[in-house]
């Protein structure tokens, strides 16, 4: 028997061997064809095979591929910089480049902590952030998730950094409904500022549309400006992990635009190279850097990858793909027509409890009673069923979060490239739900096992 080296998500478990990819379709080793209905995890927003990114990668082979950040710059790296700071909205100017997400939300961590030790202020040291959310999987990123399965093994070695309710109006933490709730989730986090003291507190950070920790939750709409004036209040920099949701993923260039709020430093990831290239940044305001110019003039952070000058031409090459097709406004079109024909699916199925999201970045959550919102009971594993059933049908989807406080609920994300057409999305449909039919039967099939378990006993 062949034994494994590689350590894959699941120990034992036999993944299908990935052989190529084009555009919005993977195929494995026998040729069977599956639409990446998540790409990937959210990641490959242009879709597989691009040859305009292959050529930007053997161009910049031939010339150098890694340079050390504290001994040469580059020009793909200077050209990167300058580009994100053109397609970002205000004085977000300042690019700091890691390799993932997690790393780009721990450096804005650093920077945030770092810009008040510039200015004198050393107690300032807290990244307070929201629960049912994930910043990534180093610690000090996982510190500021409020993901409760992810931190469970490691809570002795974590701060206790997520203090405040997710904007999750389908379970209100309060039992209210928007508007007459008065936006009690954004004001939680002015009542614990004042409990834990603002001089203790450098930054707040958040995801502006919750991904795979609550599956697409959208807050309701002057949640972010709320939020943003109880920051401005307190002195309280406000940080947004954009590591999923930025780059057009939903339909704007940074998913903050939606409701017109500026963050002062800004995590990127995923859709920055779309899968090509680990490559991810920290974005950071004018405001921000001036105490750091003006004093240090080191950023006290770094990889020995930072600014690679290989990833960073691919990932300019991605940026200028994105914008000479149009995928930011394709993203809101395309998400618009997917979300109806999923919100078409609810109302076919009555496992579906609510779809939500914006762009092409859309949450399903299913339940097994649709007035009561009642979860599934773990044992069904639903998530799993449904996302077994739907490789069956060659579709791939994400897993993600539900139920209170996210914890025991059943959701998906779906989240194809944004280079998706319209029949393409139509495929998706028709694959899904023709996967949610066959988990529709065998949920009939273990109701059915149960009634006639229960009649048995009754004769008993």
């Amino acid at each position: 028997m062949k034994r494994d080296h590689l350590i894959k998500p699941v120990l034992q478990v036999e993944y299908p061997m990935a052989e190529y990819g084009r555009g919005v379709y993977l195929y494995d080793k026998n040729n069977k064809n599956y639409i990446d209905g998540s790409s990937g995890a959210v990641t490959a927003s242009i879709g597989h095979g691009v040859p305009e990114i292959i050529a930007a990668m053997n161009k910049q082979a031939e010339k150098v591929s890694f340079v050390y950040r504290s001994q040469f710059t580059s020009e793909p790296a200077e050209a990167l910089a300058k580009k994100l700071s053109d397609i970002t909205p205000g004085d977000l100017n300042w690019s700091f480049f890691v390799n993932s997400g997690s790393e780009a939300t721990e450096t804005a961590m650093k920077i945030a902590i770092q810009y008040w030790q510039e200015q004198g202020n050393y107690t300032k040291n807290k990244v307070l952030s929201r629960w049912m959310s994930y910043h990534g999987i180093t610690m000090g990123a996982l510190s500021m998730s409020g993901h409760v399965a992810r931190r469970e093994r490691f809570v002795p070695l974590l701060e206790d950094f997520p203090n405040i309710s997710a904007p999750y109006c389908y379970r209100c933490p309060y039992g209210k409904t928007y508007p007459s709730c008065k936006l009690l989730c954004a004001k939680e986090l002015e009542r614990n500022i004042q409990r834990i003291g603002q001089d203790q507190i450098a930054a707040f950070i958040a995801e502006p549309i919750i991904g795979a920790a609550a599956a697409a939750v959208v807050p309701p709409e002057d949640y972010y400006s709320e939020i943003k004036a109880i920051c401005e209040k307190y002195n309280i920099l406000f940080i947004a992990d954009e590591v999923m949701t930025g780059i057009g993923r939903t339909g704007k260039m940074l998913a903050m635009e939606h409701w017109g709020v500026q963050p002062d430093i800004v995590a990127l990831g995923k859709g920055m190279s779309a899968g090509y290239t680990p490559m991810a940044a920290t974005i950071v305001s004018d405001r921000v850097m001036s105490p750091i110019l003006n004093g240090s003039k080191v950023i006290m952070s770094g990889h020995t990858y930072s600014a690679n000058p290989q990833s960073a031409a691919v990932s300019l090459a991605v940026l200028d793909y994105i914008e000479k097709h149009n995928l930011v406004e394709k993203a809101e079109r395309m998400g618009n027509y997917l979300k109806g024909k999923l919100e078409k699916l609810s109302q076919r199925f009555s496992f579906i409890g609510d779809v939500r999201g914006e762009g092409l970045l859309l949450g399903v959550e299913f339940v097994s009673d649709k007035n009561r919102k009642t979860i599934f009971h773990s044992d069904v594993k639903l998530s799993n069923l449904i996302i077994q059933q739907s490789i069956e049908k060659g579709l791939l989807v994400y897993p993600a979060n539900a139920g209170d406080e996210g914890i025991n609920g059943d959701a998906i994300l779906i989240a194809p490239p944004l280079v998706i057409s319209k029949q393409e999305i139509d495929e998706l449909v028709s694959r899904f739900s023709e996967a949610l039919l066959s988990v529709e039967k065998l949920l009939n099939q273990e109701r059915g096992s149960m009634e006639e378990q229960k009649n048995e006993s009754l004769q008993y």
